[in-house]
């Protein structure tokens, strides 16, 4: 490029992740990376007898061994670096259990971790180079997000899987240390395979879009490393993936800036279905439990909630847990039934239990007009009685403004290193591990997964 010719999008971006500096980044960015890999790790364990993980890890591993850790298995089992970022990406999504950022209308660290730790294992880098890739990648992911996040999941894509695969691609270039002409080559080499939809919500495709994520992120970077070139301006050019993907211009430089992972923040999931119910069950569980109310009281529920709030429910009359995770209807149900949403809750059987599956007509929502943020629902409660009970929710625990302790984190990772059948203690060791940017990845992780998890999946 000429001295002359003005900087694209696409490269302005590239500039950024390839001169990110380590030494700049705030306690807060590390932290909050720390945080993210014990999310997205430990719902990956809680998965590993998800009928799409035992199949995502049968075929990892049926293609040879390699250097990568396979996240839901003993700490033992080795895969191909691709093989790892992919299969580590399905089995982290299955449960719709792992963190979210509002803008982006999806989930950036399960697009982008399994990738990143796939690929310092594989290259022998540590906690430290794991981190400054995440924040690499989460800037793109954040400039994309506010450009175009909103229409394109409003056309039927999935943004975990679209803008998440270009984000894994930087952060994947980052770790690789590319030059800013190399990591504009790979941004455009990401979006020549970007691709997911949002019809897939509720099957094992859904997954399959998150690992499909962290596979083109990696094996874009690679590409760029040994010296496959891309368009010009693949993100922001008159053809490019914002335009064509529903977005609009792309020319943000404010949205290049540092801290995007302080300014958008990661929202931590309390319950394993999609986010969009959150807030709904939240205050169906409060005026459950202050005024005593069960399911056999209530004669109808009316959820109202933000604009674009209810796209990714998708499934009225759900019969299997992983379309029940797209329910209004059975989280509201559910949550009147037992007082609770678990990952249990999602059993097939639980979801066809009779008096869920009759209640589930008896549950309308709508959504208000205007702008997608910030995020509210309202839910209305009218009783058998006559009675009426209303509440209104805004910020979430868990979400950005209002994020887990580390307390409540932990204790969320326990349950989900538990109901994978491994020792809860493994999300404090893992926590802590990750804490420490000196430590070396691959040991960071198999330390903590030879003793987290009792035996292998098959």
């Amino acid at each position: 490029m000429s001295a002359a010719e003005p900087l694209t999008v696409t490269r302005r971006l590239a500039a950024r992740v390839a001169g990110l500096d380590a030494d700049a980044l705030l306690p807060e960015e590390r932290l909050l990376v720390a945080r993210a890999v014990l999310d997205t790790v430990s719902v990956g364990i809680a998965a590993r007898d998800e009928p799409a993980a035992r199949l995502a890890t049968r075929r990892a591993r049926a293609q040879g061994g390699g250097p990568c850790t396979l996240w839901t298995l003993s700490g033992t089992a080795r895969a191909r670096q691709e093989e790892a970022a992919w299969a580590n990406g399905v089995m982290a999504h299955v449960l719709d259990f792992d963190d979210v950022t509002s803008s982006m209308r999806g989930h950036p660290s399960v697009a982008m971790l399994p990738a990143i730790l796939a690929l310092a294992e594989a290259e022998g880098l540590t906690v430290g180079d794991v981190t400054v890739a995440y924040v690499a990648g989460f800037e793109v992911i954040a400039a994309l997000s506010v450009a175009m996040a909103a229409p394109h999941y409003a056309l039927g894509w999935h943004s975990t899987a679209t803008i998440g695969a270009i984000g894994a691609a930087a952060a994947c270039a980052r770790l690789l240390r590319l030059d800013e002409t190399q990591v504009a080559h790979a941004l455009g080499l990401a979006v020549t395979q970007a691709a997911g939809t949002r019809a897939s919500f509720g099957t094992m495709a859904k997954s399959v879009q998150a690992g499909n994520a962290n596979l083109t992120g990696l094996r874009a970077a690679r590409l760029a490393e040994i010296g496959f070139d891309a368009a010009p301006d693949a993100l922001g050019g008159a053809l490019g993936f914002a335009r064509l993907g529903g977005g609009k211009s792309l020319a943000l430089p404010e949205e290049c800036n540092a801290r995007a992972l302080i300014r958008h923040g990661l929202e931590v999931k309390k319950y394993p279905l999609c986010y969009a119910t959150h807030r709904a069950l939240d205050a169906v569980l409060h005026l459950r439990a202050e005024h005593g109310v069960t399911l056999d009281e209530v004669e109808a529920v009316h959820v109202h909630a933000s604009p674009g709030a209810l796209a990714p429910l998708i499934h009225h009359r759900p019969t299997t847990g992983l379309d029940a995770k797209f329910s209004m209807e059975y989280a509201i149900a559910a949550a009147l039934a037992d007082g609770a949403l678990r990952l249990a809750s999602f059993d097939d059987a639980a979801v066809r239990r009779p008096l869920i599956q009759a209640f589930l007509p008896r549950v309308t929502a709508d959504e208000d007009v205007g702008d997608l943020l910030p995020r509210w629902a309202e839910v209305t409660l009218r009783l058998k009685d006559g009675r009426t009970l209303s509440m209104c929710r805004h910020a979430l625990r868990g979400g950005a403004e209002d994020p887990l302790s580390e307390g409540e984190l932990l204790a969320k990772a326990a349950d989900c290193f538990a109901h994978g059948g491994g020792e809860a203690t493994g999300a404090a060791a893992l926590l802590a591990a990750f804490k420490d940017p000196r430590r070396a990845a691959r040991s960071a992780l198999r330390e903590v997964l030879c003793g987290a998890v009792l035996e292998e999946a098959i």
